[in-house]
């Protein structure tokens, strides 16, 4: 905690995860795959956001999340969860993930994104959050790249959103099934935000995977929205459908569908784009196979990966 001019008590504003990568972490790979570490970013912005709101907290939305470097089994993993802007009841955190050889304790980032939480009450409903004030430079700084993140989000969901996908298509697509386990649960009874993240990227590195035949990494994702909660003991679909290659990235759509097992009732829960790339003996990025859309769909989903790359173009630039 600390005092504002006022003389107020103000909730502390970061949260640091210290902790091993364990071997039983290890996914699809020899290294740590990106929905463990999508987990990890969960977990810290809850526990941030959690902290500043004094409330039970959902993940709404995770930004565009680029994956620099791998992490080994063994390594020393750094999660910081920091508040960068608040509006009424929503927290937007920076978030950094470093890792790096215990011996010597020098970590490397590895991965970083903006998050969006939502404070809500017993009913599930939106409340409101202590207003986040910058005290330092730093945090102004923060501040600012978090509001201007904020409008570029609007560009990538718009993107996003106007997009319909139906079985018009010749375009390979993966599809997992399997159940919400309890053990899938988070601190409010429901399928907590790191775990759909981590079915979201192994749905992508499974079509990513039969297309290529090849080692596959996850190199970005992004757009990653929550629509609506998973109950335990719901059928989860997770469909995922590639939509264009480049020369050294395929752009796949992966879609999280929730159903009651009871009466098939069911609808989207998340959605996400996720790019994949190719990796050589050397550990770098392949030319991947390339993919030829077929069908009108097909053609206005490849469209769509191309209008999505120009605008994340220009979020890095801006």
């Amino acid at each position: 905690m600390f005092m504002t001019s006022e003389g107020a008590a103000q909730p502390r504003s970061s949260t640091t995860l210290r902790f091993l990568a364990k071997a039983t972490d290890v996914g699809y790979g020899d290294r740590i795959d990106g929905g463990h570490v999508l987990e990890w970013v969960d977990k810290a912005g809850y526990a941030c956001a959690a902290e500043w709101s004094g409330r039970y907290c959902v993940t709404a939305f995770i930004g565009d999340i680029r994956f620099t470097r791998p992490i080994a089994a063994g390594e020393l993993v750094e999660v910081n969860a920091r508040i960068a802007h608040t509006g009424r009841s929503s927290m937007h955190l920076a978030i950094t993930v470093s890792s790096g050889d215990p011996r010597t304790g020098d970590l490397t980032r590895t991965a970083q994104c903006l998050a969006v939480f939502i404070a809500v009450d017993d009913d599930s409903k939106p409340v409101a959050v202590p207003e986040f004030i910058p005290r330092t430079e730093r945090e102004q700084r923060l501040q600012s790249a978090a509001r201007r993140r904020a409008a570029k989000r609007a560009d990538i969901d718009a993107a996003l959103t106007v997009q319909h996908y139906s079985d018009d298509s010749s375009a390979p697509c993966a599809v997992l099934r399997f159940l919400a386990a309890p053990t899938d649960v988070n601190w409010g009874g429901k399928v907590h935000g790191g775990k759909v993240m981590r079915w979201i990227d192994e749905g992508a590195f499974l079509c990513a995977s039969q297309w290529t035949g090849a080692q596959v990494v996850a190199s970005r994702i992004t757009g990653i929205r929550f629509y609506r909660p998973i109950v335990i003991g719901n059928m989860i679909e997770v469909r995922s459908r590639l939509i264009h290659t480049s020369a050294r990235r395929l752009y796949i759509s992966v879609h999280v569908r929730s159903s009651d097992v009871r009466t098939g009732a069911g609808e989207i829960a998340a959605h996400a784009m996720a790019l994949f790339a190719v990796l050589g003996e050397d550990g770098r990025a392949m030319t991947v196979r390339q993919w030829s859309p077929v069908t009108d769909e097909d053609r206005r989903l490849d469209r769509h990966a191309l209008e999505l790359a120009e605008v994340l173009r220009r979020a890095e630039a801006g």
